[in-house]
């Protein structure tokens, strides 16, 4: 959860613009960094369902800096053999953007490395509801349904459940993000606002990650 954008930018004395700017140039180096570590799976939240209710001008500011980032960005994620998904609603966004996303989903499909998800105009709760309507709209037998069906129709369908979430800015909520999959997930908070979280951060919370033992609600 890439959290603390405004706040860098206020304490610089920037308008929120450059924050996002700046956020957006810190997820190019972690996606780096994490593929370098070999990380196979990485979710970034970067627009929730929630964010359209903020003033005007901030929402078209990320929606276009979204626009030119994928753009500029997917040929050299798929040259870095990145796979490329989107999780989130497509029909609130625009032609352009929706466009870009589904080039760089569609260039990046049979690449092997980290498969990068950009959770963009995505909510957990709206997700799962989503999910049972389209059982409805499919005719699922109810009595077939169980946590692996009810998953094939989740938008992160054929990815594993997420091991370790990560939230910059200090702050300890999950935001709406990803309920399902972080059922058994280990949570870590950075002080650190987003754009400056960096290599030596993500040391930190993979040695955290690292000294926990993990239950998954059993007795060890």
């Amino acid at each position: 959860i890439m959290d603390g954008n405004g706040r860098w930018a206020e304490e610089r004395g920037l308008d929120i613009s450059e924050g996002h700017h700046a956020g957006f140039e810190n997820l190019q180096r972690v996606v780096s960094d994490l593929a370098r570590r070999g990380v196979s799976y990485l979710t970034m939240y970067a627009f929730s369902t929630e964010n359209w209710d903020r003033p005007e001008a901030e929402v078209n500011g990320i929606l276009d800096l979204a626009i030119a980032v994928i753009a500029h960005e997917a040929e050299q994620l798929h040259q870095n053999n990145v796979r490329i998904r989107h999780l989130g609603r497509v029909d609130r966004i625009s032609d352009e953007l929706r466009g870009e996303l589904e080039q760089a989903v569609e260039m990046t499909a049979d690449n092997t490395g980290l498969t990068l998800a950009i959770a963009f105009d995505y909510g957990g709760r709206s997700e799962i509801a989503q999910a049972a309507a389209r059982m409805v709209a499919d005719g699922v037998d109810p009595s077939t349904i169980d946590e692996g069906k009810y998953a094939e129709y989740l938008y992160t369908s054929g990815m594993p459940d997420v091991d370790l979430l990560i939230r910059t800015g200090g702050d300890f909520r999950i935001s709406n993000f990803l309920l399902w999959q972080t059922a058994y997930s280990e949570f870590y908070s950075s002080d650190v606002l987003w754009p400056d979280f960096h290599g030596e951060h993500i040391d930190r919370a993979f040695k955290s990650f690292g000294n926990r033992a993990r239950r998954f609600g059993k007795r060890i």
